[in-house]
This record gives structure tokens, sequence and C-alpha cells, in this order.
């Protein structure tokens, strides 16, 4: 039994193939090998090219991938032999939020009638890395305009835990599990996690929603998905969305799995001091 992982360098794709590692035969997919620095068969391909995916062989797939080329790449998983597939979407979906994005990847995965299971985390902590990362490591400070909003993120290592279940396990065919995270915080408290991890007091910079919104943008983030972070587009671009009827609610899934709590956002801050230090 081989698994091949796509995204193997990403922020969670190479946590899962960790995970993997030593207790299956796990090939790692990347665009750049040289770069990999995994444990296990590291090769390379590209997912806008699915002819090129090495699928021989293969009998599970931890799949993150966007349209337009998520149908094409299913097809050739489950004519090659793939049986199992795990999808790394989004909380969007499980809300309504998002039906372009992650939901027809989803769709193309459950049509193609082999085991599935959808994998839907909320906001990521790691986004802080390039939100706030550069102006921390500069001068101390951290660009938000609204510092005692809230916000629910994740650590992922705890999606990847549930990934390498969903892989690994039987049980976990036709659910799709929200992933929450642990308990709200206010951006001020994530900012003092941060600077608890580093040993460095931070501030906020007093910025407009616009010039956060411009500030995001400088430093690498598209405009659709900073405006949908600053909570003036929606998910998808447009209006913001509506989520009078969201609550920031911890979803009893993880621990249900793996019999344990999230980690918390000082964990995942001690876990990443070297992201926020110059």
């Amino acid at each position: 039994m081989t698994i091949l992982v796509t995204g193997a360098t990403g922020t969670v794709g190479r946590l899962v193939v960790r995970g993997l590692a030593g207790r299956a035969a796990v090939r790692a997919m990347t665009r750049d090998p040289a770069k990999a620095d995994l444990p296990v068969e590291v090769v390379r391909g590209d997912l806008d090219d699915p002819d090129g995916i090495p699928f021989d062989g293969v009998e599970k797939l931890y799949l993150f991938v966007h349209p337009p080329t998520a149908r094409e790449v299913v097809q050739r998983a489950v004519k090659a032999g793939v049986r199992r597939i795990v999808t790394l979407s989004s909380g969007a979906v499980t809300y309504g939020y998002d039906t372009s994005h992650h939901l027809p990847v989803e769709q193309a995965v459950e049509a193609s009638g082999v085991e599935w299971t959808h994998l839907r985390p909320g906001e990521f902590a790691a986004n802080k890395i390039d939100l706030w990362g550069p102006s921390i490591r500069a001068d101390g400070t951290v660009v938000h305009p609204n510092p005692d909003e809230y916000g629910q993120p994740i650590h992922e290592a705890d999606i990847a835990d549930v990934a390498v279940k969903a892989l690994l396990e039987d049980g976990h065919a036709g659910k799709a599990y929200n992933l929450s995270g642990p308990p709200q915080l206010t951006q001020r408290e994530m900012a003092k996690a941060i600077g608890e991890a580093i040993g460095r007091e931070l501030r906020f910079v007093d910025v407009t929603t616009e010039e956060a919104l411009a500030y995001y943008v400088s430093v690498g983030w598209p405009e659709e998905i900073a405006r949908y972070i600053l909570g003036v587009g929606g998910y998808e671009g447009g209006d913001p969305d509506d989520f009078a009827d969201y609550e920031f609610v911890v979803s009893p899934d993880y621990e249900t799995l793996t019999g344990r709590p999230y980690r918390t956002f000082a964990q995942w801050a001690r876990d990443h001091t070297a992201d926020f230090t110059a």
C-alpha cells in the first residue's frame, strides 16, 4: 500500500508526511524534490499537470487541490487504482460560504466512487506568519485595525493528525470533519502569545481597515483573501459574508478522534518562534 501525499512541502502536507513516515509506504509529491527534506520517497509532480502525477501503485491519496484540475486529478487517480482519498477542504464549506473553491473538489471526490474523507479546518494559525511576521521581525509591531476582534486559529499539526488517522485507519469513509481549533481569542491575545513565545513585547499599529488591507497586499496576500480576512469581502470575493449565524464554537471532532484537546495558540506560537524572529 502506497500513500501519495500532494502538497507535501506545504504547511499541513509536510506534517502529514512526517506523521505517516515509518507507518506506511509514502510518496511525497512536490514541484521541487531537491528542496523537500522529507524522510520518505520524494517525487516531482504538479497538480496543474494531471498527466504527470505518479499514481502508479498508489492506493490512498491525500489531496489538496483547487479547480480547475480537481476533477481530472481525481479521475486519473481512480483509474490508476486509488481507493481512498482524504481531502484538505475548508470549514467555509460547512457554513455555506464556499461554492467555487473547495466545494467542487469535495464533489469531484464524492462522485468518484472511492472512499472519501473531508477535512474542514477553519482559520489557519499559520496565516499569522505572513500577515504579522514581517512587521514583528522588523520592529515588534502588529498591523491589524481591530485588536479586539475575535478569531479561532487552528494549529496545522491538529489538521495533520486527523489526516494521518483517516489515511491509516478504517471507519472514516463518507465523513467530513469540522476542525475548528481551540476556543476563540482576540487578536490582542494572539499577539501577546507570540510576544511571550519570542520574549518581546509587541504593540499594535493604529491603522484603518484600508491601510491594513494595503499592507497585507504589499506583503504578498492576494487582495481578495486579504479583504476576507479583514471582513470587508466575502469568502469568494464580492460583498462581505453574513456571519450573523456564525458562532465560534469548538467542534468536538478533533477531540473525539484523537482523545485530546486542540493545541492552543500559545503552543503554536512556541512552535513557530523562528518565524517571528529576525
